[in-house]
């Protein structure tokens, strides 16, 4: 049957219409300055043991950014800053963000200052490059009244322009007890983004964490659209170990919606996927982690 040029095109233009419809359903566009990382808490044991090992392992998967989760005494699992450093540029590896938490004791009311041993923290996540100095956890002593959660919001803010002045930015890093505990009847997820400064102040979601407290991340991100520069990207399942009601697990495999989740994210402005794997019914760790790389690369995270 003849089909005239016109019509051709006009079918093909549909055509590829639809399947430029359909990648931009598939693959949100990235944003400036996007990446995708690891967060080393989830080979904690093989860094524990060998940190150096363990950190070309990561390299040779294809990961390029990691997240620390251990600096103790002015050193990354045992290395000054300037080590780690080095090792980090010679793997080819990043670290745009790192997991201290920021304490009581790390807070002069007094001198109404940040003690030497923040200070020294900030300095020595600018030496590795960070963009971000994360805390992950608020003591409960720091949120047993409204008012006492609210005074301390103005230490993140504080945070974030000491931050600020090394070329960085302070961040909070939820789990599941800001969306379960309520101080005059405000979680106090709502009472952090309420009174921090997003210029100042970026918000890790973690997207399995608040799982156990029967919150859902598209919620949270539905409510407090862009607040989100920076994720952890984190699937569960009912526990196999009785902690919790939920554990993590490979991605895609839990009952979170992950994909839906980060896709969110991308459109919304988050800039850090940072995978984190805690569980692994039966696999290594670094099994686990390889996996959960292939999965973000064919959902177009790379």
């Amino acid at each position: 049957m003849y089909t005239s040029r016109r019509n051709f095109l006009k079918k093909t233009a549909l055509a590829l219409a639809g399947t430029t419809i359909l990648s931009n359903e598939l693959f949100a566009a990235k944003n400036p300055g996007e990446l995708l990382g690891i967060q080393l808490y989830s080979i904690r044991d093989d860094m524990k043991s060998d940190p150096l090992g363990s950190l070309k392992k990561v390299a040779a998967m294809g990961y390029k950014h990691v997240e620390h989760a251990n600096y103790v005494n002015r050193e990354f699992y045992g290395y000054s800053a300037t080590a780690f450093k080095k090792i980090l540029d010679d793997l080819g590896l990043k670290m745009p963000s790192g997991h201290t938490v920021m304490g009581k004791q790390h807070w002069d009311a007094a001198k109404n200052d940040f003690t030497d041993a923040w200070k020294m923290t900030v300095e020595d996540a600018a030496t590795l490059g960070q963009q971000i100095v994360i805390s992950p956890w608020l003591d409960e002593s720091l949120r047993k009244t409204y008012d006492d959660m609210k005074r301390y919001m103005d230490v993140f803010n504080k945070s974030g322009e000491l931050c600020k002045r090394s070329g960085m930015r302070f961040g909070y890093h939820n789990h599941d007890f800001e969306f379960s505990q309520k101080l005059n009847g405000t979680t106090v997820f709502d009472i952090i983004l309420q009174n921090t400064d997003p210029s100042l102040v970026v918000q890790q979601l973690d997207i399995g964490n608040m799982y156990n407290a029967g919150a859902k991340a598209l919620d949270i991100m539905k409510k407090y659209p862009g607040r989100f520069e920076s994720m952890h990207v984190k699937d569960e399942i009912k526990s196999t170990e009785g902690h919790a009601p939920y554990e993590s697990t490979v991605l895609g495999k839990g009952v979170i919606p992950v994909k839906e989740v980060i896709d969110l994210g991308r459109k919304s402005g988050t800039k850090h996927f940072i995978v984190e794997q805690e569980s692994y019914q039966g696999k290594t760790p670094m099994e686990s982690i390889n996996e959960d790389l292939k999965i973000m690369k064919k959902w177009g995270y790379s």
